[in-house]
C-alpha cells in the first residue's frame, strides 16, 4: 500500500496508531451492488496523477463472459445482486473481529420517465423486489452471526444525484416536479411501512 499510494499515505506514531485501533463505535457500510475483481493487465499509466481509482491496481467488471452480474438499474455501475451485501456483511463481521454493523445505504435507482402518468410512477414493484432479496439476505447474515442493528433505505425521497441531476429516480417517495414539488408516496414506501409492522 505504501508503495502505490506514496506520501497520500499518512504516517502515525505507535502511540497514535494505538489510539485508531478499536476506536470506533460501530462500522456503517453503503451496498448497491457487487463486481467481479481482477488483477489489472494494463501497464501503470504514469502520465496522470494516482488517485484512489488507480491505487487498488486491479480490474472491475459488471460481466464475466458475457453474463451480467445482474440486472441494471439506471445507474450503469448498478447491478442488482442480493447475495452480495451478505457476503459483505458476514466477510466484515470476520475480518473486524464482529463490529456492530449499521447498513447506511442499500437500494437503487431507476430512469426518470416524464411520460408516466403519476399513477405508473408511484408503482415501483421492482424496488420492492430489490429491497426484499437484500433485507433476505441481511437476514441471514444476521443468522451468520453479524451484528447489525440498522437498515437505511436509499433514499427516502427523489434526490440531485451527483452530475446525474435528476434524470434518475431513487426514493421511496416521489417528487412531483411538475407540481410544485409535491410528494407521494411510492408502492415501495407503503410496502416498507408494512414490513417494519410485521411481527418477525
Amino acid at each position: 500500500m505504501r508503495i502505490y499510494v506514496g506520501n497520500r499515505l499518512p504516517n502515525f506514531t505507535k502511540e497514535e496508531a494505538k489510539l485508531l485501533i478499536g476506536s470506533y463505535d460501530f462500522i456503517g457500510i453503503n451496498y448497491y451492488t457487487s463486481n467481479y475483481i481482477a488483477q489489472t493487465t494494463k501497464p501503470i499509466n504514469t502520465t496522470i496523477p494516482p488517485r484512489y481509482e488507480t491505487d487498488p491496481q486491479c480490474d472491475k467488471h459488471n460481466e464475466r463472459d458475457g453474463r451480467p452480474i445482474g440486472q441494471r438499474a439506471a445507474s450503469d455501475w448498478l447491478h442488482v445482486y442480493p447475495k452480495g451485501i451478505e457476503k459483505l456483511l458476514l466477510y466484515t463481521t470476520k475480518k473486524y473481529n464482529n463490529p456492530l454493523i449499521y447498513i447506511t445505504e442499500n437500494g437503487m435507482d431507476e430512469f426518470n420517465d416524464p411520460t408516466l402518468t403519476l399513477e405508473e410512477a408511484l408503482m415501483d414493484t421492482y424496488r420492492i423486489d430489490y429491497y426484499y432479496r437484500h433485507l433476505y439476505h441481511v437476514l441471514q447474515a444476521i443468522k451468520g452471526g453479524s451484528n447489525i442493528k440498522g437498515y437505511f433505505a436509499w433514499t427516502f425521497s427523489d434526490n440531485f444525484e451527483w452530475n446525474d441531476g435528476y434524470n434518475k429516480r431513487f426514493g421511496l417517495v416521489f417528487i412531483d416536479f411538475k407540481d410544485n414539488l409535491k410528494r407521494h408516496q411510492k408502492l415501495s414506501a407503503r410496502w416498507f411501512a408494512n414490513f417494519l409492522k410485521r411481527d418477525c
